[in-house]
């Protein structure tokens, strides 16, 4: 389930959205009234979803979901009035956030909130397979340390410093990076 974050000076138009969000079984994880206490709550608990309604009685928002987008995956969309709407989307559309005219389309509203999601779907596989690459090249590192150690003390060339940690790993039943580890641990003390 998606954390959501309303902003929106106007509680009427505040518990509107909430309202649809609602119906499309999405639960709001918090609400802020100006861009201030958005931004606050936004960098001390994280969301997923950020609604702003813009103006804020502070700002006129955009500065806000720009700092938003920069800082974090989360996704943002940026309620305004429609005059305003081509300008907005100039700025903020290519920062990522999904600009929507007031009044509020229920349908074009919704399938942003699709789009969102789907969005955050994506990016929640690219980063854990970011993560998954950093602990490779992680791995990696501390057994190239390892190796290093086994050319500089015990003069192995780089393919016998291979083949020992192999060896060991097999003859230990641990992997490579346990072995890489217990040889850093005694020649690093």
């Amino acid at each position: 389930m998606y954390s959501v974050l309303i902003v929106s000076g106007n509680e009427r138009a505040a518990a509107s959205v909430g309202q649809l969000l609602c119906e499309e079984n999405l639960t709001i994880a918090d609400t802020a009234p100006d861009a201030a206490q958005a931004l606050r709550k936004f960098r001390e608990t994280g969301y997923d979803i950020v609604i702003i309604n813009a103006p804020l009685p502070d700002s006129t928002g955009e500065l806000l979901a720009r700092t938003m987008l920069e800082e974090s995956s989360a996704q943002v969309m940026f309620i305004v009035r429609s005059e305003m709407e081509a300008a907005i989307e100039k700025s903020l559309g290519s920062a990522g956030a999904f600009v929507v005219a007031k009044p509020l389309n229920r349908t074009v509203f919704v399938k942003g909130l699709h789009f969102m999601q789907a969005a955050l779907a994506r990016t929640g596989k690219v980063q854990s397979e970011n993560a998954k690459l950093q602990r490779k090249l992680d791995e990696g590192r501390i057994i190239d340390r390892a190796k290093g150690i086994l050319i500089k003390y015990l003069s192995m060339t780089e393919p016998q410093a291979h083949r020992y940690l192999e060896k060991q790993a097999m003859d230990l039943r641990l992997t490579k990076l346990e072995v890489a580890k217990n040889l850093l641990s005694t020649y690093d003390s």
